[in-house]
């Protein structure tokens, strides 16, 4: 009932009760910049989490739905290889397509590490045929096991090894992104503690004076509260404003897939920064509660 009992006061407020409580001093400055520093950087934790975790579900449903098949035969034999692993591919449940890749195709893979002008059909490069998946899959070890007999010289390869390494730093940037999500709002409640208790023993002879006319703990404590919580909520919701701005204002991704340069939300992630001052003020209220309590104790 306490707590529900500082709730309601925090939406009412009291006049009377707000004049124990420095509205401006080094406690409501420093209350105010905490909360609007760490806000920002919340803001830019949640975009880079989000970001960082979009960028490796798009890389690993790439991956996910397509395969690749290396022929390396002698020249003579590529042709009649490839036909033949095209013909088992046509035959196998769970492809949807497959195609062989020409030598511009491959030579347009090759050119970011040798360059545009690479002798595709010089080289003993092995041809590559692109299989698209359907949406139930198909039989790798079996498929493997007809590829052997059929061209010794395919070598089938799901993207196994590349997928799960994206999908395990998906859900490790998302971990990270919370847990400096919670350690930010920890350094808020930290620093909006010593503001409160700095404040309270600023004001210590004008609570021994309230204390004698009649006034509770629970009534000056919650003058504290009220004012904290909402020099935290006023503090993040600037900062979440100034960090929402700094993200808009960050290139976009374009035709790259990297985070760096597309550091931000999309769509209803745009919403979640919303939550930031929410937060802060929860984490002043609790705050700032304990540390009055506390120190209301200790003065008596």
């Amino acid at each position: 009932m306490s707590i529900l009992s500082d709730l309601v006061a925090l939406m009412r407020g009291d006049a009377q009760a707000d004049r124990v409580v420095p509205r401006t001093g080094q406690a409501a400055r420093l209350s105010l910049a905490t909360s609007a520093a760490m806000a920002f950087l919340a803001v830019f934790a949640m975009a880079l989490s989000m970001a960082s975790g979009r960028l490796a579900d798009r890389w690993s449903d790439a991956l996910a739905r397509t395969s690749t098949i290396r022929l390396s035969a002698p020249a003579a034999e590529v042709e009649a290889q490839t036909w033949a692993v095209l013909t088992v591919l046509q035959q196998t449940p769970g492809v949807d397509s497959a195609r062989a890749l020409t030598d511009e195709e491959q030579q347009a893979l090759l050119a970011p590490w040798f360059g545009p002008e690479l002798p595709v059909e010089d080289l003993p490069i092995p041809r590559l045929i692109e299989v698209t998946e359907t949406a139930q899959g198909y039989d790798a070890d079996g498929l493997r096991q007809r590829l052997a007999a059929e061209a010794p010289g395919a070598v089938l390869d799901d993207h196994t090894r590349w997928r799960r390494p994206l999908v395990e730093a998906a859900g490790r940037l998302r971990l990270l992104g919370g847990i400096s999500l919670i350690l930010i709002l920890g350094a808020t409640g930290a620093m909006v503690t010593l503001a409160a208790q700095s404040a309270l023993a600023a004001n210590e002879q004008v609570i021994r004076v309230t204390r004698l006319v009649g006034a509770r703990d629970a009534y000056i404590a919650r003058a504290f509260v009220r004012r904290f919580t909402l020099r935290a909520l006023t503090g993040a919701a600037v900062g979440t404003a100034l960090g929402v701005l700094a993200v808009v204002l960050l290139p976009g991704a374009g035709d790259s897939d990297s985070f760096l340069t597309g550091l931000g939300f999309a769509g209803r992630q745009w919403l979640w920064p919303l939550t930031i001052p929410i937060l802060a003020a929860i984490t002043a209220f609790a705050a700032t509660r304990v540390a009055a309590f506390r120190t209301l104790r200790g003065l008596k």
